[in-house]
This record gives C-alpha cells, sequence and structure tokens, in this order.
C-alpha cells in the first residue's frame, strides 16, 4: 500500500466514530456479509460512516493491509478495528458490540 492510500485510510478511520468499510453503501449492500453487518449497526445506531470499496481498488486493497485482516467488511469504532462480518456477528450476539458502541445494553 502506497503512503496517500494508507494517510487516506487513516483519516477516515480518526474521522468517524463507527467506520464500515464495505462493499455498496448503507442503503445498498453488495455482498451479503456487508449487508449483515449494516442490518446489525442499523439496529443499534441511527447514524455511523460507511466507505464503499468497490468503488476504488487501491482503497478496497489497501484497508486489507491496513488492518492485517483478508476480507471485506470490516469495522472500525473509535479508530480501533473490531473485525469482519463474522467477529462484528460474534460480538453483537454477545452483547460486546453494544457496549464497545457506548449503549451499554
Amino acid at each position: 500500500m502506497n503512503e496517500a492510500t494508507q494517510t487516506r485510510i487513516s483519516k477516515l478511520v480518526k474521522q468517524h466514530k463507527v467506520l464500515l468499510f464495505m462493499k455498496g453503501d448503507r442503503q445498498m449492500p453488495q455482498c451479503g456479509f456487508s449487508a449483515q453487518v449494516v442490518q446489525m449497526l442499523d439496529s443499534l445506531l441511527p447514524d455511523y460512516a460507511t466507505v464503499d470499496v468497490l468503488q476504488d481498488q487501491e482503497l478496497r486493497a489497501g484497508v486489507k493491509d491496513y488492518s492485517s485482516w483478508p476480507t471485506i467488511p470490516q469495522l472500525y469504532v473509535e479508530g480501533e478495528f473490531q473485525g469482519g462480518c463474522d467477529i462484528v456477528t460474534e460480538l453483537y450476539q454477545s452483547g460486546e458490540l453494544q457496549q464497545v458502541l457506548g449503549l451499554g445494553r
């Protein structure tokens, strides 16, 4: 990943309290895994940011390097990588995601 892409990803992660790198967008996810994470986040939060990695192949590859995680979607909360769909699902089902998001469920 080049330095410009790394800087761009870092700024996005720091700029948004909750950020989801995904395929598609919140209104129209382009893969089932992205749709699943959107559904969980929508049930918990009225507002969060998404980035469509399908619009930028350099960003799509770069985010995988940035997190050292091979798949999309990827969820960040307060600048910290939480995981992909499988981990976010586990966090959601256990109630840990709600705690990470500051919802205290």
